[in-house]
């Protein structure tokens, strides 16, 4: 049999390692053929002066970032759409000409289409309906690979993108609401607000905790934490590496030998078992 072919459609440099390394590591370790497509360069994210050092811009020392965190994982392949970070809501990036949410989704979709059909990948993943934590490049791009899987197999929409292709499968990676639940009594505990979370404080962890996507496939990735872990720390701008450590390194170790997925297409049925594996029957 030849072997499986999955890509992921993703907004930034970073999301790939933070959110589904281990599977994405797992599966190229098992002889998959794991492609990631990415919508930006993380033009928008911040940075110290000295991780800047040798690079031209943040963009370029995102993108080598990336890079460094594919060749850890196994990735066979690393495809930028070309569109600008427009970073988290309500921020200036959010009108630049170029942000990739200044792109109508059906243009987004139509640069999708071209990887779809070229690359013929047997399943496709992508964020969950609220990108994971709401942030607009994650919602846009959700919203752009699920309009280019449905419309893959049409040869009318974007012709010139090569004969039509239509993968198996669509799933959405999610953030088990469990683990989120218990971060946030967690922080409570601590003193601390999970309405802004995060390094810029601009997550609102309860908000997306109310929102509960189903779980159809949940994949062990404990075998492979290690290189979910040094592909992490490849991301050193965004704090890869930082998390690791310490209390909350202890939690994430606790929680993080498993990533989840909703299953979008094909339908699944109700009360279906969860699988352990994107290819089981």
């Amino acid at each position: 049999m030849s072997p499986h072919t999955i890509l992921t459609v993703l907004a930034h440099p970073d999301d790939e390692s933070f959110g589904m390394g281990g599977t994405l590591a797992l599966y190229a370790s098992r002889g998959a053929n794991v492609h990631l497509l990415c919508a930006t360069r993380g033009e928008a994210g911040s940075a110290d002066d000295k991780h800047l050092q040798g690079f031209n811009s943040i963009g370029q020392m995102r993108e080598a970032e990336l890079r460094c965190a594919a060749s850890i994982l196994g990735l066979k392949g690393v495809y930028f759409l070309g569109y600008r970070d427009s970073g988290m809501p309500g921020a200036a990036d959010n009108n630049h000409p170029e942000a990739l949410i200044q792109h109508p989704i059906e243009e987004v979709a139509a640069k999708v289409v071209h990887y779809i059909r070229t690359l013929k990948p047997d399943i496709v993943l992508t964020f969950d309906p609220i990108g994971s934590y709401r942030h607009p490049d994650h919602i846009h791009i959700h919203q752009a690979t699920v309009l280019a899987f449905e419309r893959a197999g049409d040869g009318s929409f974007y012709p010139e993108a090569g004969p039509p292709y239509s993968p198996a499968a669509l799933y959405f990676h999610t953030i088990p609401r469990g683990f989120l639940k218990f971060a946030i009594q967690l922080l409570r505990l601590l003193g601390k607000d999970p309405s802004h979370w995060g390094q810029n404080g601009d997550i609102d962890l309860a908000a997306i905790a109310a929102v509960n996507f189903p779980t159809h496939v949940r994949i062990d990735i404990r075998s492979v934490l290690d290189k979910k872990e040094a592909a992490s720390n490849c991301h050193s701008s965004q704090g890869g590496g930082q998390t690791q450590r310490g209390f909350t390194g202890k939690i994430l170790r606790l929680f993080g030998g498993y990533e989840t997925y909703m299953q979008a297409y094909p339908p699944v049925q109700a009360r279906k078992r969860i699988k352990r594996d994107f290819f089981e029957s």
